[in-house]
Order: structure tokens, then C-alpha cells, then sequence
């Protein structure tokens, strides 16, 4: 009984496991595999991998971010799942070629002789004819013609006959092996080019990527990758006239330092340029110092042509800033004072702004270009501009969108122009929450005035939004902003309020005193609603002003106040020239034109959120080119993966396996008849016309 018992366990088990085996070496299971790495490769496409978390959060959101941080979707191709379903296809593969292929192989060699003469004329392409000829003789001369026509054949006498079978195309049989081959053989290459070894470093090596920051040279022995990395891809960052010998894998939680076994000098970085200014060319001279050889040879690196030395491939990724040195010039953009003082930074450094605005502030210098290629023309405009009096107005988000950008992208770009130089950097104040700005050094001429352009974003998933501040006469924002200091200082207001009245009512009128009293306390009112409160200010204080009146006259209360304060703020520009010695702007169309910019100017600067305006006027460039530094062994694995799949692929689709039989024996009259039957696997066009052509042949006479 227990014999028994146990005997039907273990044969419980056999079917248990070969049912398993049958599962994962099907078809089925191999296409839905498929599928599953189709779809993630989609997601790992569309979705950029290995940025910086939070670059997602702001993407994203909290909860959505949570949500795809366990599905792994920010590192796709090196998730746990992704591999084990890489793991579960070069199984089910495996299985399927280790199930078949010795059963295509005995097939190949297989003749099929083992065939009845009925089987035969249940064939749908058959074909009998008659010969006078001997049945040996008939059965020599048929066998010469399927010869000639390609086949390979075998004759034998069967059941008081003579059977000829050929074949022709059994290499067909061959695609199958090499597509599946190269399945296999791909998964593998990618596998030894996939993160796998770090990840095995981390379970068994006590590796773990750095989160921290500081110099390379101080970072701890377990956040670094020795030469026996078996495979990398990582980046190396070089300004000219450094020397690295490291670079930089990024991964999730943080980065590991990949020890290269060679140094690398950046001697020069060269960038060529369109007429448009746009860049065509940048590559790296280099020299490559190898301290275990004692050989040191120089060499150059540009796009598509990398450098390759001890199994390492040296590519040119792209270009950067290397610290240059900047020069500026800092303008208050709160309170009365309109004196500026110079400011120096290092792009990649940072510089302390100290105390303003009774907070304290600190700048971040994150770039630097010396060309910026815009797209000037007038219709379809693409220059980073904005609308001068909406340019922070939900309202008009879908403009904005239309003009940011760079014209690279424009295919209908018209009029490219090299606008010159930008900075760009974050403003941070002690609670350590900070808003990015990006400053063009030159004016630009947008809609036939020259303006100076600055913009602000709080968020990095937000674009840039740009102020428009008006170049004066000397291509500077001095007047602009001494301006701006006259709005904030009330007695400067006041005295303008008092011309403007002066101005407005003139000698002579009955009740000249009283109107012009009040009208100077009406002039006083909007200037002081202009300037804001610390809450509100610019054209956005005005509207919430223009609320409390009733609707039926809001129009034309509109009318008056802006009447109003377009007057006042000429005389209060008139009086911030008197205050600096200078003589008054004369009245004609350039000035009133520039009075307009700089108004909508400084109603939009109460969104600015900055207390100073940064200009460029200096700066010392420092290239630095970005390589990519990567040892690939899977690489070559992969080539000959794509040689197997072309193989395969070819033969399964030009290489058309066909059987052929034909049957003779002599009849009761002791004629030779034949019984001929073709077979395919697949039943196409030129298989019927290779049939008729073939059963016309075999039919002639002799």
C-alpha cells in the first residue's frame, strides 16, 4: 500500500513538473513575455529614467510619485521585475530551442520515405502521368529532372515500385533555431550590460550609492566601483585644464564613482557654429595619461567618433559650463534706493547676497551661455518674451506657452538670431525655499522696442515667465529702475502728484486752488494704489480698486484713473530725473513709448519675488565637456545576437521548405505510371506556380 502510495506521489510530481516545463517553454507564454517588455520599454521610454526624485515630485506629485516609486518605473530596466521577466524569456526560450531543435535537426535529415501511395493522393498538389518508358529507365530519367530542378533526392524500391523523395529548402528549419538563438543570445548581452553587476556588488560587496555631497576624492570607499566593474556607463565631467580619473554612475538613491584605468585631460574644448549660432560641431582634445602602461598619448573625441583604449569606449555626450566667472551688477528692486553695487560669482558656485529686504539671501550660479539662439521673427514669434502687461497673468498662460522656448525647435523658424549671452541662477533666503531666475546680459528688440529680458520660475517643472524691463537711451536699466525707486518713495509721489495737478489745471479757471487740490489727492491715491501695499500692487491692485465701483460705471471710472495715473507717472518720472540732476525727458513719442514699457514693467515686477535685479556685465568663459565613459561587454554579445535574428529571420521568410514524392510502378498493360505529390508549409503564390511548373516538366515526354 505504501509502495503504491508513493509511486503515485512521485508520478504526481513528474506531471506536475512537466506541466510546468510545457508552460514556460509554449509559445503563449514566450508572447506574453514579450508583451510585458514591450510595455515597459514604452514606459521606460516615454518616462525619463534616473533623474533626480525630485524632478518627479514636481511631475508628479506626492501620491503619484509614491505610487510609481514601488512599481520602479524611474529605473525601468533595472527594476527587479523587469529582470526577472528578462530571466523568465531566456528560460522559456531555452526550453523551446532545447525541446525542438532536435527534432528540426532529425527532420532535416529525415527523407520521409516512410509514405503510402494513398497518403499520396490525399495530397491537394498531386499529379499522375504515364511513360512508355522501362519502369528503371523512367524512374533514372525523373530522378535527373528533379536534380535539375534543384532537389535533393533519394530513390529505393518500395512494395513493387520505385519511390523518389526529395527535398529542397530544409534550411528553412535553420531560421527557426537562429531567431530563437538570438533571443537568447540578445537577453544575455543586455543582461551583462545591465546594471546586474552593481546591483550583485550591493547584495554581496557591501556597496551602497552616495546621497551626500562633497569632493569627489573624500567620498568613502563604499560608494566606489574598482576596475573589475565588469561593466559601466557612467559620465565624466571635465572643465579645461582638469584631469579626471573617475566618473560618475548615476542611480537612484545617489551616485558610484567608477575608477577608470586611465586619466583623462581635457587640453581643449572646440565648438563650432552656424551662422544662425547654432551649434554643428564640439568635440574634446584630450590626453589620456595611463600610469600602469607609463603611456601618455593625446587624442581627439567628437560626436560619433569615441575614443577607445583598454576596453573603454570615450564618447563626446555633450558640453557645459566649467565655472566661469561672472561679473554683475545688482539692482534693488524694493524700497527707494536706486544705487546698484557689483557682485562676482562662479557658475557652480554660489554667493552670499546677505541681508535684503530684512531677509538673508544666498545665489546659486547653475549656468551660463555665451550664445543663445532666439527665433526674432514677427510672426510665429518664438523668443523668450512675454506679453508686457499680462506677462504674469493666468489669463494669458496659453500665449506664453506659444513664445517660450528655444527657436531650435521651431521647424518653421524664419529669422534666427544669436541674442548673446545669459546667466542663470536660483535665489535662496534662509528658510531655504528659492525661485530660479534667468537674466539675458543684452536688450532685445521684441515688437519694435528694446527690452531687457528676466525671468523667474518657482518650481523646475515650470517654464520660465519673463519681465520686460525697457532699455533707457544708453541701453541700460537705469532709468528704469530709478523709476522704479520713485514709486516707492512717497515723497517723490507726492511732489508728482503736485506737478501733475499743477499741469493739468491751469491758471486762470474759477476755483483753481480747490480743483487742484483735488486733484492732486487723486493723483496722490492712484500712485500710492500703483505702488501697492506689500500685498498687491501694479495693474492688479488697480483692478481690485476698480472692483468697488459700481458695474455700470466701472468702464468709465477705468478710463479716468489710468488718464490719471499715466499723467502722474510721467511727472514722477520728472521728478526722479530733477532728484538725480538730470534735465526732463522731452515729451514726444520715444518717451511716452518708454514711459508705457517701464509701467507694465513695474506692474508685473510686484510678481518678480526677487529684492534685486542681477545684470550681467562681465565674465571669464570655462568650457567643460561631458563624456561618456562606458565598458560594454555584452556589446559584441549583442552584434551576434543580431547576426543569429537577421539569419533566422531571412531563412524563416525566403527560404520556403518543399517535399516531394513521386510514386512509380507499372500498371496492368506494363506501362510506368507516376504518382507525383509536393508539399510546404506555406501555401503561397509562387508555390502554385512552381507546381504547375514542376508537374509540366516531370510530365514530358522523355
Amino acid at each position: 500500500m505504501s509502495t503504491s502510495t508513493s509511486g503515485l506521489h512521485l508520478h504526481t510530481r513528474r506531471r506536475w513538473l512537466a506541466d510546468i516545463v510545457e508552460l514556460v517553454s509554449s509559445m503563449r507564454f514566450a508572447i506574453s513575455l514579450l508583451t510585458l517588455i514591450s510595455i515597459a520599454s514604452v514606459i521606460g521610454t516615454v518616462l525619463k529614467q534616473n533623474e533626480p526624485m525630485p524632478n518627479y515630485v514636481n511631475q508628479f506629485g506626492p501620491f503619484w510619485f509614491a505610487v510609481f516609486d514601488k512599481l520602479s518605473l524611474y529605473a525601468v530596466y533595472s527594476a527587479w521585475w523587469f529582470l526577472l521577466i528578462m530571466a523568465f524569456l531566456v528560460a522559456s526560450t531555452s526550453l523551446c530551442i532545447v525541446r525542438n531543435t532536435p527534432k528540426m535537426l532529425r527532420d532535416m535529415r529525415s527523407w520521409r520515405e516512410n509514405v503510402r501511395e494513398q497518403s499520396l493522393r490525399n495530397f491537394p498538389h498531386k499529379a499522375e502521368w504515364s511513360s512508355s518508358l522501362p519502369l528503371r529507365t523512367f524512374a533514372q530519367d525523373l530522378a535527373q529532372r528533379v536534380a535539375g530542378s534543384g532537389f535533393k533526392l533519394k530513390v529505393l524500391e518500395k512494395d513493387g515500385g520505385v519511390l523518389i523523395t526529395a527535398k529542397r529548402g530544409a534550411a528553412n528549419k535553420w531560421g527557426y533555431i537562429f531567431a530563437h538563438s538570438a533571443i537568447v543570445i540578445i537577453c544575455v548581452g543586455g543582461l551583462l550590460d545591465s546594471d546586474l553587476p552593481i546591483r550583485f556588488q550591493q547584495w554581496f560587496g557591501n556597496k551602497a550609492p552616495f546621497s551626500g555631497a562633497g569632493m569627489i576624492a573624500d567620498i568613502p570607499e563604499r560608494h566606489r566601483l574598482g576596475l573589475g566593474n565588469p561593466t559601466f556607463r557612467a559620465n565624466a565631467f571635465i572643465p579645461e585644464g582638469a584631469t579626471v580619473s573617475t566618473a560618475v554612475i548615476p542611480q537612484q538613491g545617489g551616485v558610484y564613482i567608477q575608477e577608470l584605468p586611465f586619466s583623462i585631460e581635457l587640453k581643449r574644448f572646440i565648438v563650432d557654429f552656424y551662422s544662425t549660432g547654432m551649434p554643428k560641431l564640439f568635440a574634446s582634445e584630450v590626453v589620456i595619461h595611463d600610469r600602469e602602461a607609463g603611456k601618455t598619448f593625446p587624442a581627439t573625441i567628437k560626436v560619433n567618433e569615441p575614443l577607445l583604449y583598454k576596453g573603454v569606449a570615450v564618447y563626446q555626450s555633450s558640453f557645459d559650463d566649467g565655472g566661469s566667472k561672472l561679473k554683475l551688477a545688482a539692482y534693488p528692486m524694493t524700497g527707494a534706493r536706486t544705487e546698484s553695487f557689483e557682485i562676482s560669482g562662479e557658475v557652480g558656485g554660489t554667493t552670499q547676497l546677505g541681508s535684503t529686504a530684512g531677509n538673508e539671501y544666498t545665489i546659486e550660479w547653475s549656468g551660463f551661455k555665451v550664445f543663445n539662439v532666439e527665433n526674432m521673427a514677427q510672426s510665429g514669434q518664438d523668443v523668450r518674451a512675454v506679453n508686457p502687461a499680462l506677462s504674469f497673468n493666468e489669463k494669458v498662460a496659453a500665449g506664453i506657452g506659444k513664445q517660450l522656448g528655444s527657436a531650435a525647435k521651431d521647424p518653421n523658424n524664419k529669422e534666427l538670431k544669436n541674442v548673446g549671452p545669459s546667466v542663470q541662477y536660483k535665489l535662496r533666503d534662509k528658510t531655504g525655499q528659492a525661485r530660479e531666475y534667468h537674466n539675458y546680459m543684452q536688450p532685445v528688440e521684441l515688437d519694435g522696442a528694446w527690452v531687457f529680458l528676466t525671468g523667474m520660475r518657482e518650481t523646475p517643472a515650470e517654464q520660465f515667465r519673463y519681465l520686460r524691463i525697457p532699455a533707457d537711451e544708453n541701453d541700460t536699466v537705469e532709468e528704469w529702475m530709478r523709476l522704479r525707486a520713485a514709486v516707492a518713495d512717497p515723497a517723490l509721489r507726492e511732489d508728482a502728484s503736485r506737478r501733475y495737478a499743477q499741469q493739468a489745471v491751469p491758471d486762470g479757471r474759477d476755483n483753481v486752488e480747490v480743483l487742484r487740490d483735488q486733484l492732486r489727492r487723486s493723483s496722490a491715491r492712484g500712485l500710492e494704489i500703483f505702488a501697492g501695499d506689500g500685498t498687491q500692487a501694479g495693474y492688479l491692485a488697480v483692478s481690485r480698486f476698480l472692483e468697488r465701483v459700481p458695474a455700470t460705471d466701472q468702464e468709465k471710472a477705468a478710463e479716468i484713473f489710468m488718464k490719471i495715473l499715466n499723467g502722474s507717472m510721467w511727472e514722477l518720472w520728472q521728478a526722479a530725473r530733477q532728484k538725480a540732476g538730470l534735465p526732463p525727458a522731452a515729451q514726444d513719442e520715444k518717451n511716452m513709448r518708454f514711459l508705457q514699457l517701464a509701467t507694465n514693467a513695474l506692474s508685473d515686477a510686484a510678481f518678480y519675488g526677487a529684492p534685486v535685479f542681477l545684470q550681467l556685465r562681465g565674465f571669464e568663459e570655462v568650457k567643460a565637456s561631458v563624456l561618456q565613459v562606458t565598458r560594454s561587454p555584452g556589446k559584441n554579445v549583442v552584434y551576434l545576437g543580431c547576426l543569429f535574428l537577421t539569419l533566422g529571420v531571412f531563412a524563416m521568410f525566403y527560404i520556403r521548405e518543399r517535399r516531394l514524392w513521386i510514386w512509380m510502378k507499372e500498371d496492368a498493360d506494363g506501362r510506368a505510371r507516376a504518382l507525383m505529390a509536393l508539399s510546404t508549409q506555406r501555401r503561397t503564390l509562387d508555390f502554385e506556380k512552381e507546381f504547375e511548373a514542376l508537374k509540366v516538366q516531370l510530365a514530358q515526354p522523355a
